[in-house]
């Protein structure tokens, strides 16, 4: 019996908006949250991912391939290092609400690199929305700046979330090229473990090894793994099969409610309300330019 399309996006997008109340239990767990913290988690995330999906991934055998999809594949990966070490990392100093809001402009990034590089401009439709989030992300940056915020540097934090937007359009932007020879299986079977390698010797770097921790971050270590990264990622490929990307992006709009719903019920963590105006407003301007694109 297969499993509905609609359903697998919804279980995909839920465990996705998982990661950052996950992330902020194994922050607890461990006893410290900063950037070294965030490294480390983001670092066994990817890890773990990779190990876990070890031998589904050597049947891609993607070394088969010609060598410009690989670079790309493999450039892909470590943008997505980049992108999981800033955003973990932005979870230490700011709002769960803000850093997902944040984390999820990727698409209006995309739509400025084509603008400015490739020479694509925007449709109305598309700079309304392009405008909308950047007026949204300003108002979350003036309400953190406030010092109303529960993280405990906010403006960090939203720039590393917003760093991390920036890297993950990379990501999404190589992984795309290299998909078209690669294939969903091959390019996962480079990205992953690349990333993770890229990651592997910076928590050594700064200060902090891999053993010795308490058995609980471990444990909230291998569901982020497991829940966010393999069940929500591999949801969310399967679902763009079935319907498309921009109504799957669209969909992915929720990410944010389901973060900061789970963020209050665990936690207790009530943002500004100027972060919450913003990143309606922003998640709005994001809707609009994902929307923009098919017509």
């Amino acid at each position: 019996m297969s499993i509905p399309p609609g359903l697998v996006l919804f279980v995909g997008v839920v465990a996705v908006g998982l990661a950052a109340p996950l992330i902020r239990l194994a922050y607890a767990a461990l006893g410290r949250a900063d950037l070294a913290a965030g490294v480390l988690i983001a670092a066994g995330r990817l890890i773990l991912a990779s190990m876990l999906l070890g031998p589904w991934l050597a049947k891609a055998r993607p070394w088969t391939a010609s060598p410009q999809p690989r670079a790309q594949a493999a450039l892909a990966g470590a943008f997505l290092a980049l992108h999981f070490a800033l955003w973990i990392a932005s979870l230490a100093f700011t709002s769960v609400a803000a850093s997902v809001a944040l984390v999820t402009t990727n698409p209006i990034w995309l739509a400025l690199f084509e603008a400015l590089f490739l020479k694509r401009r925007p449709s109305p439709k598309g700079a309304l929305g392009i405008a909308l989030a950047v007026l949204g992300a300003g108002l979350i940056g003036l309400a953190d700046a406030g010092g109303e915020s529960p993280g405990k540097a906010p403006l960090l934090g939203d720039l590393l979330a917003l760093l991390g937007a920036w890297a993950v359009s990379g990501y999404l932007l190589l992984g795309q090229a290299a998909q078209r020879q690669l294939g969903t299986a091959g390019y996962v079977a480079i990205a992953y473990p690349v990333a993770a390698l890229v990651l592997l010797p910076l928590p050594w770097a700064l200060g902090l090894g891999y053993l010795g921790h308490p058995p609980p971050f471990y444990l909230w270590l291998l569901l982020i793994a497991a829940l966010p990264q393999l069940v929500g990622h591999t949801s969310i490929n399967y679902a763009v099969r079935a319907f498309g990307p921009t109504r799957v992006a669209l969909f992915i709009l929720f990410e944010p409610l389901v973060a900061a719903l789970a963020a209050l019920a665990l936690f207790g963590e009530v943002p500004p309300a100027g972060v919450l105006w913003g990143a309606g407003l922003l998640l709005l301007g994001v809707g609009i330019a994902v929307r923009a694109k098919t017509e």
